[in-house]
């Protein structure tokens, strides 16, 4: 689970500053106030650990990437090719890293890594882009342990030098000094190991950040249209897709799993408890996946709406259904450990079921398999005032504590743009409400009584004159 985060020089942010990952995550903002930047550049770093070039150090994404970013030049912060883009973030895992140092026999376990990158061109006549610096600083119980790290050194042939600390790294005789840059934007090159008696353990930090990005799953704020019949040829899908378009198969993939909304409650199928979120959030009666017939691999998608005793369609009923049913899949049927990043979930609902969907959202981070917590992180990009406000109702009520809860306003009146934290106290109330954070209701309502009142009155006016 992604404990801090931190953006500097990407896309529209100077520098985010120090963001809290929290297991629900939110970000609010006006249109285009970069909000959407920071889990494209989470996205980016997924892409470019799961493309195959490793000595890209971005992958800014191609025809079916989740984004799709362009240059160095269109991603760097007011297109400045002098600016550096910078970046670091903290972690925990389960289970922990243990390892040895051959030389010491001293033995380590982490449970924390903190990993930072700078990133620019080696010249901006090649546009090349290259790591100029990468660091790991591994921690158990926010203790620090040690730090690795990999810096391009100065100089008309650039290499690279790694440098630790508590942790005293030997050379192996004879062996000759690596050329290699970094794996990526993250990762040590073999050479580092090869060249050194005692550092095997760094193969493990690579294999840990490729284990976080993994972890993470995006679904976007648009999500595909319906049909009437939905094909499987019983393949498991990943994800239930950027737009939604494996969702039905996710949920038959899923017939054996079984989920409880929480510690003692009972355990039932996903698609079960897909039926009943969405019952709760007042869309349907109940919901069901059938098949065509047994020697086709056709489904349908039933629902039976409130206060109907007959069953149609999924493409025969509300939009917001169909846009919100990924998103109910995604976040039950992600594997445990998943942080998912959502932009919108809450586009085409009602306020009532916008409402609702935070408690679903409660749900999912409580939600549990296999007698364990499925440690679900949500990172949700909204806009909805009625999903803040259950929130804040919910801590009030302790349903939820406020340090599970972090949520940051995107501010564009200043330049540059800042990301403000809201500070949520126990009761649910924000301490440092933004002015105009969802509009100002209170003008609306005093220009209307205005409006009424001179309305009134040129009324009024009209039949004295009449009465004349």
């Amino acid at each position: 689970m992604l404990r801090q985060l931190q953006i500097q020089n990407f896309k529209g942010w100077k520098d985010t500053g120090s963001i809290n990952m929290a297991p629900i995550t939110l970000f609010f903002g006006a249109n285009s106030s970069g909000k959407s930047s920071i889990g494209q550049f989470l996205m980016m770093l997924k892409q470019t650990i799961e493309s195959p070039d490793r000595k890209a150090v971005f992958f800014p994404g191609g025809i079916n990437s989740a984004v799709q970013l362009g240059s160095y030049q269109e991603m760097v912060y007011q297109r400045n090719l002098e600016n550096r883009i910078k970046f670091q973030y903290e972690w925990n895992f389960s289970p922990q890293l243990k390892f040895r140092d051959v030389l010491s026999g001293r033995n380590y376990t982490a449970g924390q890594i903190e990993f930072g990158a700078t990133v620019g061109l080696e010249d901006t006549a090649s546009r090349k882009i290259c790591i100029e610096q990468l660091k790991y600083m591994l921690s158990r119980n926010n203790e620090m342990l040690l730090s690795i790290g990999m810096e391009r050194t100065e100089g008309k042939k650039h290499q690279y030098r790694v440098e630790a600390e508590n942790y005293p790294l030997k050379r192996n005789p004879g062996h000759p000094w690596y050329r290699e840059a970094p794996v990526r934007f993250y990762g040590f090159p073999d050479a580092v190991v090869a060249y050194h008696q005692n550092a095997e353990f760094i193969q493990n930090l690579n294999l840990q950040h490729e284990t976080l990005f993994k972890s993470l799953f995006y679904l976007g704020p648009l999500r595909t249209k319906t049909d009437r019949l939905y094909s499987w040829s019983g393949i498991t899908p990943a994800s239930v897709g950027y737009s939604g378009e494996n969702t039905v198969a996710a949920i038959l993939a899923s017939r054996g799993r079984k989920i409880s909304f929480g510690y003692k409650k009972a355990t039932k199928p996903l698609e079960r408890i897909v039926a009943e979120s969405l019952k709760r959030m007042g869309l349907i009666e109940n919901f069901k996946v059938n098949p065509i017939s047994e020697q086709r691999q056709d489904y349908e998608v039933k629902l039976r709406t409130k206060g109907s005793k007959d069953w149609v369609d999924l493409p025969d009923v509300g939009f917001g259904i169909s846009q919100v049913l990924p998103v109910l899949v995604q976040c039950f049927y992600a594997p445990p450990g998943s942080i998912i990043l959502m932009e919108q979930p809450e586009i085409h609902l009602h306020p009532s079921a916008q409402a609702a969907l935070a408690d679903v959202m409660i749900d999912v981070i409580n939600s549990r398999e296999n007698g364990k917590d499925r440690n679900i992180q949500l990172i949700i990009e909204t806009h909805s005032e009625h999903f803040l406000r259950r929130l804040q109702r919910r801590i009030a009520e302790n349903t939820i504590s406020q340090k599970k809860v972090s949520a940051y306003f995107a501010d564009i009146t200043k330049t540059p743009a800042t990301l403000k934290p809201l500070e949520i106290d126990i009761f649910g109330n924000i301490l440092n409400w933004p002015k105009n954070f969802f509009g100002d209701e209170m003008e609306d309502i005093t220009a209307q009584a205005k409006a009424a009142m001179t309305k009134r009155m040129s009324q009024s006016n009209g039949r004295s004159e009449v009465s004349e």
